[in-house]
């Protein structure tokens, strides 16, 4: 029989708690600087981990970990409620730290409403972000640049497409596979990249779309606290470099900056979403014809984000003084701050700059000027410790895993 917690061993039992805080849905590095946010406010954070990346808790702000039980909507769902019952969370705020929690969150938005405060707008709003064809068929509707897209029912189909190499091959909904996109360099290569992507996702949710030439430094991101479509807190930032570099699933250096025309259209897009709580809006600048392509919209913390609390805007913060109807007042945040996560960085540096890509002399510039560490903190540093051992657990765990397949 499953029991309904579980709880590392070294956790003390946490008896029920009336003061109300926050349940982060996640433990690796988003969570970890949502956990980081709130709790050097002295708010009780919980955490619930959903997968391998364990650093959210292991931070000292972390009062409780335990695990995100189900597999489906519906059971993590009931879990979540259940949890709340059993240690009278009312109130508590609940932050998802991936598309597909907060999908789930969105999906039973009126049922986790009962117990908890929400951060997550409904699905009706969302699912716009969590489908890539409706996000870009809203871009088309309001003039906003995107990359070329297409479909196809099979690989057959995907081969004869009138394509200009090179393109991608990517999942409609994010995180249904491990890869966020293959990419195709001619006919051929599309034709078996669409036909092992359909082996794992069902065909009518693959995208084929063309690749804008340029690494990280062409990417840009509008990210915002939004009030039915209306910005309350922004920032606008440059996803410098990026793990891969073609097409990262990940930021691995962003610094803030200003860029008024992917403000402009990032405003646009919340503001026809109509977006309630945390929004990340991608952006890719295509020096071909000299327009800003919507990538992605991701409705929940993204990556970064622990860069914009330097910068002026702690947006973990904000959101819960939002979703609990406090005041929250309007800011931007301070250009030309950075953020690194140094042990994604260094090796993705260091191929750059192996390929000519990348100077020396320009990546210790990147240790200049105000900056944020995207895991290590003086007054939290446990995580940072624990990092590696865990990112070299995860690649033994993944390899022994494929060995078994």
């Amino acid at each position: 029989m499953t029991t309904l917690l579980r709880s590392p061993p070294d956790r003390a039992r946490v008896e029920p708690v009336t003061t109300a805080g926050a349940v982060i849905i996640g433990s690796d590095y988003r969570g970890l600087a949502v956990v980081r946010s709130l709790g050097r406010r002295g708010i009780p954070v919980w955490v619930l981990r959903n997968g391998d990346d364990t650093l959210a808790t292991h931070s000292r702000y972390a009062k409780r970990s335990l695990i995100l039980e189900g597999e489906s909507d519906e059971q993590q769902a009931a879990f979540l409620m259940r949890l709340g019952l059993r240690y009278r969370l009312d109130g508590w705020t609940l932050f998802p730290t991936s598309n597909m929690t907060a999908a789930m969150v969105a999906r039973h938005r009126d049922r986790l409403a009962e117990k908890f405060t929400l951060t997550t707008p409904s699905w009706e709003k969302l699912r716009v972000a969590y489908d890539k064809r409706l996000t870009y068929s809203l871009a088309a509707d309001l003039g906003v640049a995107h990359p070329r897209t297409w479909t196809a029912r099979d690989a057959t189909e995907a081969r004869a497409l009138p394509v200009a190499f090179p393109v991608i091959v990517k999942p409609a909904v994010s995180q249904l596979v491990a890869a966020k996109a293959w990419r195709a360099d001619n006919c051929d290569e599309l034709a078996a990249r669409f036909r092992d992507a359909a082996a794992r996702i069902d065909p009518s949710l693959l995208l084929i779309q063309e690749l804008i030439p340029g690494g990280g430094e062409a990417q840009f991101s509008f990210a915002a606290l939004c009030d039915n479509g209306t910005p309350i807190a922004s920032v606008v930032a440059r996803r410098v470099r990026q793990y891969p570099a073609d097409f990262g699933r990940a930021s691995t250096f962003v610094e803030t900056t200003n860029e008024p025309r992917i403000e402009a259209a990032g405003r646009r897009v919340v503001a026809a979403m109509q977006f309630s709580g945390l929004v990340e809006v991608e952006f890719k600048h295509d020096a071909r014809d000299d327009t800003d392509k919507l990538l992605d919209i991701n409705p929940r913390v993204w990556g970064w984000h622990s860069l914009c609390g330097r910068a002026g805007v702690d947006f973990p913060y904000l959101a819960l003084r939002l979703a609990r109807s406090q005041p929250v007042e309007r800011t931007t945040a301070v250009n030309g701050v950075r953020w690194l996560r140094l042990s994604t960085d260094l090796p993705m540096s260091l191929s750059e700059i192996l390929r000519g890509k990348l100077s020396a002399r320009e990546y210790l510039s990147s240790f200049r000027g105000p900056r944020e560490s995207a895991i290590f903190a003086r007054d939290d540093p446990w995580p940072a410790i624990c990092e590696l051992p865990m990112l070299i657990g995860i690649v033994v765990r993944r390899l022994a895993h494929r060995r078994d397949i």
